[in-house]
């Protein structure tokens, strides 16, 4: 129930997101959540999208460097604690997150958080185990 996250190589020059933004528009992608880790010369920009396959397309067609990464989209509690006890959950089972970026859910009450962990499987059976709830890649693609 992994889903897939595209990450561009961005230079950090002013137009450059814009320019990104704008392929993706013009292929009729819808973004979905999105992140940026930058330095003092290039960025790494990660985006969710309602069309994976459309936006690597576009993205190459138009000389982008870009990857896929499987993540989990997790879903939880719109309240404080929420997140916190999800990374509880995975903390005590010895799964560490490299990274996350949270999202806005469509599911009231709820909020969705991206995780990027070494094993999708054994941390999607640590959070099933404790009744915390993934999101399928329909339920984001759609």
């Amino acid at each position: 129930m992994s889903i897939n996250q595209i990450s561009v190589f961005v230079e950090n020059k002013p137009g450059k997101l814009a320019d990104i933004t704008e392929i993706l528009a013009k292929a009729e992608v819808d973004l979905r959540a999105m992140s940026i880790a930058d330095t003092q010369d290039f960025g790494i920009l990660r985006l969710i999208v309602d069309n994976p396959h459309a936006a690597l397309t576009a993205l190459r067609d138009n000389g982008c460097t870009v990857n896929v990464t499987s993540v989990l989209a997790v879903e939880m509690p719109d309240k404080p604690g929420g997140l916190a006890g999800v990374l509880r959950v995975l903390a005590d089972k010895n799964v560490n997150v490299e990274y996350l970026y949270a999202f806005i859910s469509r599911s009231k009450g709820n909020a969705y958080v991206i995780l990027r962990v070494e094993d999708n499987e054994e941390a999607m059976a640590v959070l099933k185990e404790a009744g915390i709830g993934i999101v399928t890649a329909e339920q984001i693609y759609s």
